[in-house]
This record gives C-alpha cells, structure tokens and sequence, in this order.
C-alpha cells in the first residue's frame, strides 16, 4: 500500500507515505493520494478521533511529486478541519524507529501545520521574496515551435500574444480539447498573423500520453518551450472526495505535465513552464484534489532540475483576466474569500511581468501573486484563533439562559456577516435559507469551523444543510450548550479519558474518592454512604480532605 497507517512509540496515530518506486510518477501520484484520501476520511469519520490530531508522514518529499501530491491534499484537509491534521516530513533514512518516533512527536508539540525534520533539525515553510534584479530570460528560438496546452483559455490566449508580440516568437502550438473550434481561436489566430507569427490549434487530449506524442510527431519545426496552462477544476470538501474525482482533475493538470515531460525530454528544450495554483501551496479548503495536483507539478519542476532539464512551475495567485476556470471558481462568495485570504487579483500586465521574470530565473518553483501580506493567514488554524477563544467559550457557559440566548444569537450574526462579505450591522434574515444567502460547501465548513471555535461545540461538516435557516441553527446550538446531546458526548468522551488515565495510575485513592462525592453529589448520597461503609483508611482520608478542602 502506498499509505499505511500505525502509531509511534509515543502512541501518535500517524499515515506514512511510502517513496516513490518505479518510473510512472504520475501513477504513483494517483496511488499515493488516493491512499490518503482514504485515510483522511476514515479519521474524520470516526467519532473516536474527534478530538485528536493525525499525523501524516512523508520521507524526503521535497523532490518527490507523487509524495507531495499528499502534501496539497492534506494542506486542504487541514484548512477545512483546523487542528486535526499535521504534515511531517522525514529525512529518508532516520537512525532509528525510537528517533523517528521522538522526531515526530517533537514536531507534532510545536503546533506547526507542517515541518520538515531534516539531520535532526526542524523546519517550518515560508513564503520569501524571490530574487528578480538583473535576470535575463532564456533565449527562444523565434523558429522554433513553442507548445502551449490550454491555450484556448483567457489566460492561455494572453500568453500566447505575449510570447508573439513580446518575444518574436513566430510558431504557436496551441492544444485544447475543441482546438481550432475553440471559442476566439479564429480570432486569435488572425490578431498573430498580423504579427508575421503563426499559431496552430490542435485538438488533443494531453492527458491521454498516445494522443500528445500523435501531435509531437507531427511537428515540422524543433520543439523550443513547453507551457503547460491546462487545467480543470472539481471542487469540494474532503468528506465528498472520490478516486474519480481526484482523477478528473489529475488528468488534465498532472499527468498531462508528466507525459510533457517523458515526450520532450529529449528536445533540448530551452524552457518547460508548468502553470500551478497556489492552492498546493496553501490549501484552499474545498479544492484537496486541486491542491494535490498543483503540489505534484512543483514537485515535477525540483524532479527536472535535478536532472539537469530546464523546469519552472508557477504557483498563480487570482488573475483578474477571465478564464474558464476562474469562471467556474467564480462567484461573489470565492472572490470574497479571496480577498479575505489575502490574495488580491492581478491585472493581465503583471502576471505577464511575472512570468517573464519566473523564467528568468534558476528556482524550480516560484509563486506569482498579488498578495496583502498583513491579511494573509499565517497558518491554516488562522481562522480558528480568528474566531474565537477559550475565554470566549467560558463567557458563554457563564450567562444565565437568557443572556446566553442572546449572546449566542449576536455571535452566530457576527460570523455570518463574516463568512458572507456582509459590512458590519446588516440584517441577518433568521428564516432565509442559507442556500438562498450564497452559502456553499466551502462557505458552510468555514461558518463550522468558526462556530466551533467560538462554542467549543463539536460540529459537523453538514451544519448547515442539516439546520438550513439562521434561526434553526440558533435553535440547534442554543439547544447544545444547555446540554443536549452533543454536551452528552463530550462529557462521556472525557470520562473514558478519565477512564484510561486512571489505569495508568498506581495511587489513585484521592481520585477515585474525589468521584464518589461527585457521584455522590448527583445521586442524593448512596456513593458517600457506600464509601463509609466498604471504603478503605486512604479512600477515607482522601474524601475528608477534598471535602473539608472545597469549603
């Protein structure tokens, strides 16, 4: 299997995935995260994990694309349920299975989403300024070919015209699936014509490896660059997540750039540009299976540079030129969350400006962004903290019912204007559907997630769907904090802790007396009879003293 599931020697429930093995990188991909997928289903699943974080463990990841696939995937995971997910990266031969296992605990203590432990050192991911002064970019043959997949779409067509208009370049291949009877190809076609540059549109699917070297084949002038564009989306949170739906989005995006890079490896290409997302760098929630494909095409670049083959993959921020992606991203709820993010749209002038200076420089993997540094979310528990506090939790439990009532009513509207866009002081209609008010699953796992935060509630991923209005679900939490079901399961929850502690325990007479009198308390006093009658001189003492102690 490539993922397999264990504990540590701390007892650290933990998902391994396994090296790559073999030639097909994008196979091994596919094996690799579907693998945990599943893993990360099942621990979400059982409502024995519930509170407990999961740690998924890769070996010397950095050039690995089918392990670090399972990085994208996670990164999205842990957006979508903020402190049960920690990514851990492992050198590739640790000393010992007792070092690894002290290593990883000591990661995990740190409270880091994602670390790589390297000679015995832990290191945390960060974004820095890439280095852009005095770079040139590589020289491209003006007869040579430049392939270009997706070009079809809004920002495929721009890079086009750029390469022509900008770089001489005289020869376009452009691949999409409809080719020349893609919308705007005869337009375009003519705009570069007047250019002195020819663009061919070929119809292929460049996810199929026989169809794409059909194509290469035919070319009667050398291949000079790759730019990979292609791409399509299938959103969703990880709960809803499928094989097939990872494979929809890996066709187009992953294996698609690797059957590139098998065919032309041999082209002495002066460039192989592959177009990421910066979703496999900071896991959107909603988009795990979008995330896992972007981090395998960063990977894919380290993997060719480390051959001695030119590779650049570009992890785009938000282009305000439309596409057919953005389009199916689209939406005021995505834009907003967005902005909220962090990520401000980029005009067509400067994402041009940046890829250009992405090719020119020697980084494998480079992200291009307009990004509001000070809004962007230091880690994906950003959120959490954002919404709430402990303190906050406790100042709820301590309200009379009433003001409880109130205070709970004013803090769900609060966040709902949060999640929605809303300025602050709008009417939240109580009877609306929140289908009706824009929310979607990726709205409805960000409205869960502060809510928990803010309660301390144990809430599902359904809330929504399950409590469809803003006055069912103020029913349904004011409902829980005064102890309805879900009160009841944390508390049993945490009297199997107590269970368990206690049988690690040798000197336990002051425990144990302390919940007789609980029991005691909540029984009209037959456990406090029972303890005078059959209770032992240590037992004794012990309630004397917790007695005499709480007054």
């Amino acid at each position: 299997h490539a993922v397999s599931a264990g504990t540590t020697g701390t007892d650290l429930p933990h998902a391994v995935s396994a090296g790559t093995t073999g030639t097909d990188l994008a196979y091994a991909a596919r094996t690799h995260t579907h693998g945990a997928l599943r893993h990360l289903q099942r621990w979400l699943a059982d409502e024995r994990f519930a509170e407990s974080r999961l740690a998924v463990v890769t070996r010397d990841a950095l050039d690995d694309p089918a392990q670090r696939a399972v990085w994208g995937l996670v990164r999205s995971a842990q957006s979508e349920h903020p402190d049960r997910f920690v990514l851990v990266d492992l050198d590739a031969d640790p000393a010992t299975d007792q070092e690894a296992a002290a290593a990883l605990a000591a990661a995990v203590a740190t409270g880091e989403p994602h670390l790589r432990i390297s000679g015995g050192e832990l290191r945390a991911p960060r974004l820095t300024r890439a280095r852009t002064q005095d770079r040139e970019a590589p020289a491209l043959d003006p007869e040579g070919t430049v392939l270009i997949t997706g070009g079809s779409g809004g920002i495929g067509r721009l890079v086009a015209r750029h390469l022509v208009v900008a770089h001489g370049m005289r020869h376009l291949l452009v691949l999409s699936r409809r080719g020349p009877a893609a919308p705007g190809a005869p337009e375009l076609a003519a705009e570069l014509a007047e250019h002195d540059a020819t663009v061919t549109f070929a119809a292929c699917d460049v996810s199929d490896r026989a169809a794409l070297a059909a194509v290469l084949a035919d070319l009667d002038r050398p291949l000079t660059a790759v730019i990979h564009t292609a791409g399509v989306l299938d959103d969703g949170v990880v709960e809803s997540l499928t094989p097939e739906r990872v494979d929809t989005v890996f066709g187009p995006k992953a294996d698609a750039a690797f059957h590139l890079h098998e065919l032309t490896r041999d082209s002495g290409l002066a460039a192989f540009v592959l177009f990421s997302s910066l979703a496999g760098t900071l896991g959107p929630a909603g988009q795990a299976n979008y995330a896992a494909a972007n981090a395998f095409l960063d990977a894919l670049a380290v993997h060719r540079q480390d051959h001695g083959l030119p590779a650049t993959s570009i992890a785009w921020g938000y282009w305000a030129q439309a596409s057919d992606m953005a389009g199916h991203l689209g939406g005021e709820s995505w834009h907003r969350r967005m902005a909220r993010d962090g990520v401000r749209p980029m005009t067509p002038e400067l994402g041009l400006a940046l890829l250009d200076a992405a090719i020119a420089g020697d980084e494998a993997t480079v992200v291009a962004a307009r990004l509001d540094l000070a809004a962007m979310p230091s880690s994906p528990h950003a959120h959490r903290r954002a919404a709430g506090t402990g303190s906050q939790q406790a100042a709820l439990a301590a309200l009379p019912p009433a003001q409880r009532d109130q205070a709970l009513l004013e803090l769900l509207h609060a966040q709902l204007r949060e999640v929605l866009g809303y300025e602050q002081g709008r009417t939240i209609e109580p009877g609306r559907p929140f289908k009706d008010l824009g929310f979607d699953s990726l709205t409805a796992v960000e409205l869960r997630n502060r809510l928990r935060a803010a309660t301390g509630l144990r809430l599902p991923a359904t809330l929504v769907f399950e409590h469809p209005t803003p006055a069912a679900l103020h029913a349904f939490l004011r409902d829980e904090l005064s102890g309805g079901p879900a009160a009841l399961a944390v508390l049993m929850a945490d009297l199997d802790r107590v269970e368990a502690a206690l049988d690690a325990v040798d000197d336990r007479a002051a425990v144990v007396a302390r919940l007789r009198a609980l029991l005691a308390r909540h029984t009209g006093g037959t456990a406090a009879r029972d303890l005078v009658e059959a209770g032992s001189d240590e037992e004794m003492f012990a309630l004397i003293d917790q007695e005499i102690g709480g007054r």
